[in-house]
């Protein structure tokens, strides 16, 4: 799958496309209905289809000191928007050129002359330009003077609610993975390189895979049943998982510590991915190691169940 820069120069044989305009980051139904508009529309009438996505996340670049949002990288999108059946992936970098560069200008200098794009999907809501000025109707409206055809997606609900990526992120800092996987038609995941850490998990017949959990969004502390992926064979594991500070351990450090059920390799410099399925129990501090590896023992046992 290609991946795009918007500064540069689309190739000859991308222009013409119709694109995904949004940022995706969750990728989630809504985004799904957006993505699967252009695509089709792109596929009817034998042109590529691009998703766009933007990163750094513009939140990020106008408040540099939020905590981490994302759900998922640049990686796990381009694989997302491959499988949706898109030609293409297109990284806007969000800086200051961008930030300033005006809903007409980003119409018809980027769009129309760069990309020499055919056609544009957004969701209703979608905003763009220097102080998020643009909007659906200046995109039918200018881009329709410049040949752009623009449609628009109305928001996807789940009979409660607008899906959205804040009430994913909700869902998922309140503990409910089951939910935001429901939204994301997929379970939330984390991807990294397996760290050297400081094997303590190995003398108490747990031997962990550290990962940092870097710019994503922290779920809910504690305890969760999960499955992994080795990215470089695909095998597919099952396990259980502590996301947190490991308060039973001092100094207290942020990370990802899957245990994985019957595996014995050596995960060391490995890229896995772990995705969250059910939360077991906050984080917690015990009275010494046996009752720690007796509350293991429990979490173990009722995830193997769950992911049964």
């Amino acid at each position: 799958m290609r991946w795009l820069d918007h500064r540069d120069e689309v190739p000859e044989a991308l222009r013409g496309a119709v694109i995904a305009l949004g940022n995706f980051d969750g990728f989630h139904k809504g985004h799904q209905a957006v993505a699967g508009e252009a695509i089709d529309w792109a596929h009817a009438e034998g042109r590529p289809s691009i998703i766009a996505t933007f990163d750094p996340h513009p939140v990020r670049f106008f408040k540099p000191d939020v905590p981490p949002f994302r759900l998922t990288t640049l990686e796990q999108r381009q694989e997302l928007y491959l499988a949706a059946g898109a030609t293409a992936m297109l990284v806007f970098h969000f800086d200051g050129e961008l930030a300033g560069t005006s809903a007409e200008d980003f119409i018809t200098e980027i769009l129309v002359k760069r990309f020499g794009a055919h056609g544009v999907v957004t969701g209703a809501d979608f905003t763009f330009g220097k102080g998020a000025k643009g909007n659906v109707d200046l995109l039918r409206t200018l881009g329709g003077e410049h040949g752009l055809q623009s449609r628009v997606v109305e928001a996807v609900s789940d009979g409660e609610a607008v899906v959205s990526s804040s009430r994913i992120r909700e869902a998922l800092r309140e503990g409910k993975p089951e939910l935001a996987a429901e939204l994301l038609t997929r379970p939330f995941a984390i991807r990294g390189i397996v760290e050297h850490g400081d094997k303590r998990g190995r003398t108490i017949g747990y031997p962990t895979a550290n990962l940092a959990i870097d710019k994503y969004l922290r779920p809910k502390y504690g305890v969760y049943a999960v499955t992994g992926r080795i990215l470089s064979t695909g095998q597919e594991l099952q396990g259980a998982a502590n996301i947190g500070v490991r308060p039973q351990f001092e100094p207290p450090k942020e990370l990802l510590e899957p245990y994985f059920f019957d595996f014995s390799g050596d995960l060391y410099g490995q890229e896995i991915e772990v995705a969250f399925h059910h939360f077991l129990r906050p984080e917690a501090k015990f009275d010494g190691l046996d009752a720690l590896i007796e509350q293991m023992d429990k979490d173990c046992e009722k995830a193997r169940r769950l992911l049964a």
